[in-house]
């Protein structure tokens, strides 16, 4: 079973090499590159977006009024947003170096380049910061957490989770003791050995 286990996983892995190869490809079709973690786009590119903008009133009159007034319930996570963020890398950068776990580096996870797209308007610009940020810091914690869950306790559950954090599947199972005592060395071997 832990073969057939492990060709899925190296089939999976594979096919996700392809996937991030085909994203290059699109990226290139789509007028644009990367230079040092910088958008630059193709000549004429940002007047063909500022040309199909929809400005921020005509934005506004299409939208529902319930939609308008629970703006304010989505903006109110911040607070408890950016305080997971000072918690989840205050608990980083103060545990990591003692357990010898290497760091999650924020920037690949909290990426906020949308409001660059000059066929957004101010708000939609200021949504896909607010997005960017709040999806990103998740990502961000979920690997912090998903290392803790490794150092700590790399035993699969009994029941089926849904969504796992892609260390998961490195972990022992659940009935395996002897398994446990054995890999859990391996497994803290592991997190120190990783690039940061």
């Amino acid at each position: 079973m832990a073969d057939t286990l492990e060709r899925l996983h190296e089939r999976l892995s594979a096919l996700e090499d392809e996937i991030e190869a085909e994203w290059e490809r699109r990226r290139e079709a789509m007028a644009f590159r990367l230079d040092h973690n910088r958008v630059v786009f193709e000549a004429g590119v940002r007047d063909a977006h500022r040309q199909a903008r929809v400005g921020l009133l005509r934005f506004l009159s299409y939208a529902r009024p319930m939609v308008i007034l629970t703006a304010p319930v989505i903006y109110s996570l911040i607070v408890p947003f950016v305080l997971l963020d000072l918690f989840v890398s205050l608990y980083q950068a103060i545990c990591f170096p003692i357990y010898r776990i290497a760091k999650v580096k924020r920037s690949d996870h909290i990426v906020v380049d949308r409001q660059h797209l000059a066929y957004l308007n101010t708000l939609q610009k200021l949504n896909c910061v607010y997005c960017g940020y709040c999806n990103g810091l998740l990502s961000y914690a979920y690997e912090i957490a998903a290392r803790t869950e490794q150092y700590w306790c790399p035993i699969k559950h009994a029941h089926r989770v849904k969504g796992p954090h892609l260390r998961y599947r490195d972990f022992v199972e659940y009935t395996d003791a002897e398994g446990f005592q054995a890999q859990t060395m391996r497994l803290r071997r592991a997190l120190r050995e990783m690039d940061e």
